[in-house]
């Protein structure tokens, strides 16, 4: 059991990518059967690796109240290879891509109508330091190394959550902790609202005065900023090259590593 629920799951259960943890039942709608269970044997269950309540977590993105035109546009791109990895395969992107490929059109809407109704929460603080809590071995994302003692930042964003075992429960509850270098705040809302003369577009063109989206552009205010980083870094190198895709291909091509650092943690410090 978690606190703040009275539902009870064994590690077992939360290891089954065919079942989705409800933790909180009544803080949505009813999940259709697809974002609960999925369809064995290729399609795990939305809601498993992105949360019953869509906040997702640094290792993959966060769907609730993504647009329903731009929720069905990316399962298309992954379904037709539009979208895929540009470094090394990552196991939470190849589940995606594996379970994408026998969704039907109406498991594709019927999540994207369930996600898109979802309110988006606010789980993650952004803290700037050049010194963060030494990391340990984990799987998808960083944890606190339980040696204790510090390690240097240097020029990475380093997210952890802040109870790893709610976090490995999968409770949509769980937050996180994302450290990002000193002047990163301050450099990207720069970057996010002006442009930084040239360098890349304000965000807000696009993305909305207050980056919370518009019609089919997709909020990305209060997003995992490991998450934003890595999605930089595909537009950049083709990656992404769906059709939606293009107009950020010229606003990534002059960035460099630490201007999507700063983009990243300003844009995850907002309120989503």
């Amino acid at each position: 059991m978690l606190p703040g629920s009275t539902a009870a799951f064994s590690w077992k259960q939360a290891r089954d990518l065919f079942a989705a943890l409800d933790w909180h039942p009544d803080a949505h709608p009813a999940m259709p059967d697809i974002v609960a269970n999925g369809r064995k044997p290729d399609i795990r269950a939305c809601g498993s690796c992105h949360r019953v309540e869509g906040t997702g977590g640094p290792e993959n993105a966060s769907l609730a109240g993504l647009p329903v035109d731009y929720f069905v546009q990316q399962i298309a791109d992954f379904k037709s290879g539009a979208r895929t990895m540009s470094g090394p395969q990552r196991i939470s992107t190849q589940v995606m891509m594996a379970s994408v490929r026998s969704m039907t059109d109406a498991d594709i809407s019927a999540a994207a109508d369930y996600f898109s109704a979802l309110k988006r929460k606010r789980v993650i603080k952004v803290v700037e330091t050049d010194m963060i809590p030494k990391t340990g071995p984990s799987r998808l994302f960083y944890v606190r190394s339980p040696e204790g003692g510090l390690e240097p930042l240097g020029r990475r964003i380093v997210e952890m959550p802040d109870d790893v075992v709610q976090f490995e429960l999968r409770d949509s509850r769980a937050t996180f902790t994302a450290y990002v270098p000193l002047g990163s705040l301050a450099k990207g809302e720069a970057l996010a609202k002006t442009g930084g003369s040239g360098v890349t577009a304000a965000c807000g063109l696009c993305h909305g005065p207050d980056l919370k989206g518009v019609d089919t552009v997709p909020g990305i205010a209060g997003r995992s900023p490991t998450y934003i980083m890595r999605q930089l870094y595909e537009f950049q190198h083709g990656s992404r090259a769906g059709a939606a895709s293009a107009l950020m291909k010229p606003t990534v091509e002059k960035l460099s590593q630490d201007d999507m650092i700063a983009l990243a943690a300003y844009v995850s410090s907002l309120d989503p």
